[in-house]
């Protein structure tokens, strides 16, 4: 674990402080409310902007993110070079900008000064991107590089022409299919409002509204906390949009609940990592790497968004069901009655706090675009806070808020610096379709095994990467596989980004689970395995609706309606046979038998479903009908 941890960790957390502290908040202050201007009013073309926006995020970088994980190793004098180099470079590509929208690559040739910014900005790029996102993402984006600069000795089908470094530096650097691409260009326009959205929302004390919310629902039953978990953790998720926040965010309120109320330190840590990690899957807000896809696909965001809805509910269904099962089964009761704030006077306190979404869900399904759309939500919560003292901001909380939304976009800045480097390499080496051979080499033309071999590549990519990484390296890799295969553009992008997304709780290098293990004292590769026992129907999910488009809303509203309820009663079985407990223990043949009727359900041939419903429905009322009085939960 000593070794994951050095591999993994990324640098210290600086708490800036006097001038220095001052002179960091005021960038990244200013960078927010750039990023606010460019959305806004600004006709500044989407290059400049992509500059501009990414200059100021490796600014402040180095400035709030130490070079080791030691608070005394931090040596100010260079970083302070560093956020000034990072600067000045940015000014020479701004001042350039319109060269280099104009150029053509490879014939117009770079000047020795494009050379050395160009050399420079990924300099830059790799240390900060190891210092915020860690060295893991950071060997792999090394790697793809050494591969496009020596890749000609490679023999075979993988090798690929000599590719001189000024010709890496101009499709890496001065193109759009490089570093400041569609990843950098998506977290500088969308998610960055989002982002700033979900930071006013907190600032507003809008996530204790959530919690309450959630306290109120299920803390008095079996298990209490940790469904209040469950439900705090995906409606937070869906207004943060990144697993680990999540984790930090609630699980730090959430686990400490169920230590004390009996649960053990690792199961706790489990269930918030598994809740938090279906945040980022949760419309209206699903993180940065679902607006990569939009601008990747063309897909319009909101399609993207209403796609999901089905999918996220499919996700938490199944969790929820073993949280109660475990609860039930282990003896484990709710909160105390003085610990659950009543419903009414949570909705009579917060109610409000629903308008920003319904803002921007309403915007969305009008046709907004996903900037418009997070400028709405922001203005509905700048509006709403007004109307009580308490959840009023002053002109201090709102400079600390846009500094803190800046912070918050260190980690995916770096992240997607990282994928737009890995996007560029591909371009030049035509990795994709060699990627594609590979693919159909081991899985033949056999449907079934290929999207296995691509759930599997996708989950591997995303050890120890943000989900924008890891999904924008699934969907230039692997969706090429996925469409010579006859599956549709939609449903195989969610099918990617889904499993991207569960890569934050797959051990060994499980993100969301290290951000746990802090809270919960508790070992992060054990908190990790648990948390995919958990989400184990989650896991199902995505093949569900990969072979059933009704799931993502492509079908009659009948197709959709029954599609729905076969994959929910599916993995409600899964997840009752997981924990091999329904009233009583199960027996292990009862459990292979429900878990096999589970499956059979989210098959898309009606009849087959229907069997099998049958046939897992037979068990459950066998077991009511034996159960013994003192099994009643």
């Amino acid at each position: 674990m000593s070794l994951l941890s050095m591999a993994f960790d990324t640098g210290y957390r600086r708490k800036l402080e006097g001038i220095t502290g001052r002179a960091g908040q005021f960038l990244a202050a200013s960078l927010t409310a750039w990023v606010f201007y460019c959305a806004t009013i600004s006709r500044l073309d989407v290059l400049s902007i992509t500059i501009s926006f990414y200059a100021g995020m490796l600014a402040i970088s180095f400035l709030y993110v130490a070079p080791t994980t030691r608070a005394d190793k931090s040596p100010w004098a260079l970083d302070w070079i560093l956020s000034g180099a990072a600067l000045l470079i940015g000014a020479y590509f701004l001042w350039q900008s319109d060269v280099i929208a104009e150029r053509i690559t490879l014939f117009d040739p770079l000047t020795q000064f494009d050379i050395v910014a160009g050399i420079g900005i990924i300099g830059l790029t790799i240390e900060a991107m190891r210092r915020s996102v860690g060295l893991g993402l950071t060997v792999i984006v090394l790697l793809f590089m050494a591969y496009n600069l020596v890749g000609h000795l490679i023999p075979g089908a993988f090798g690929h022409g000599y590719i001189e470094v000024s010709h890496f530096l101009d499709v890496s650097i001065y193109t759009t299919d490089g570093l400041f691409g569609v990843p950098l260009r998506v977290a500088g326009t969308y998610a960055f409002l989002f982002v700033l959205f979900g930071s006013v929302m907190e600032r507003c004390r809008g996530s204790e509204f959530f919690f309450d919310l959630a306290s109120g629902l299920t803390g008095r039953s079996a298990g209490g906390p940790a469904k209040i978990a469950v439900i705090s953790s995906g409606l937070y998720g869906t207004i943060s949009g990144s697993p680990t926040s999540d984790v930090v965010t609630t699980g730090a309120i959430t686990i400490p609940i169920m230590k004390r109320l009996g649960y053990g330190a690792t199961f706790a840590g489990a269930v918030e990592v598994a809740a938090s990690t279906g945040g980022s899957l949760l419309p209206p807000v699903m993180g940065a790497a679902a607006f990569i896809m939009a601008e990747y696909t063309g897909i319009p965001y909101r399609e993207i968004a209403l796609a999901a809805i089905i999918p996220a509910i499919l996700f938490y269904l199944p969790i929820y069901i073993q949280v109660h099962l475990r609860a039930v089964k282990t003896g484990l009761s709710g909160l105390d009655e003085d610990q659950i704030p009543p419903l009414s006077r949570t909705f009579r306190n917060g109610w409000l706090f629903i308008i920003p979404l319904i803002a921007i869900s309403w915007s969305l399904l009008d046709g907004y675009t996903p900037s418009y759309s997070a400028i709405y939500g922001l203005i509905a919560v700048f509006a709403i806070s007004f109307l009580r003292p308490s959840t009023r901001l002053g002109l201090n909380a709102i400079y600390e808020t846009l500094a803190l939304a800046a912070v918050r976009m260190i980690p995916v800045a770096g992240a997607c610096a990282a994928a737009g480097l890995v996007i560029g390499g591909i371009t030049m080496t035509g990795l994709a379709s060699k990627f594609s051979f590979l693919v159909f080499v081991i899985a033949g033309d056999s449907l079934y095994l290929s999207v296995l071999v691509a759930a599997g590549v996708t989950l591997l990519l995303g050890l120890g990467m943000p989900t924008p990484s890891a999904y924008i390296l699934a969907a230039v890799l692997i969706s090429p596989v996925m469409y010579k295969l006859g599956i549709a553009v939609l449903p195989a992008q969610l099918f990617l980004f889904y499993f991207a997304v569960m890569s934050a709780l797959t051990p060994p290098v499980a993100v969301a689970a290290y951000a746990a293990s802090a809270i919960a004292n508790a070992n992060p590769l054990q908190i990790a395995v648990n948390a995919v026992k958990i989400a184990v129907g989650a896991f199902v999910v995505p093949f569900a609706f990969l072979f059933n488009n009704a799931l993502v809303l492509q079908g009659t509203p009948i197709e959709i309606a029954s599609a729905f309820v076969f994959a929910a009663m599916g993995l409600a079985f899964i997840a009752t046979a997981t924990e091999a407990f329904l009233w009583r223990p199960l027996h292990w043949a009862k459990s292979v038998w429900l878990a096999g009727c589970g499956l059979l359900m989210l098959v898309p041939e009606p009849s087959i479903a229907c069997a099998a419903g049958a046939g897992g429905l037979s068990l459950v009322f066998y077991e009511f009908r034996n159960k013994k009085v003192n099994d009643l939960p």
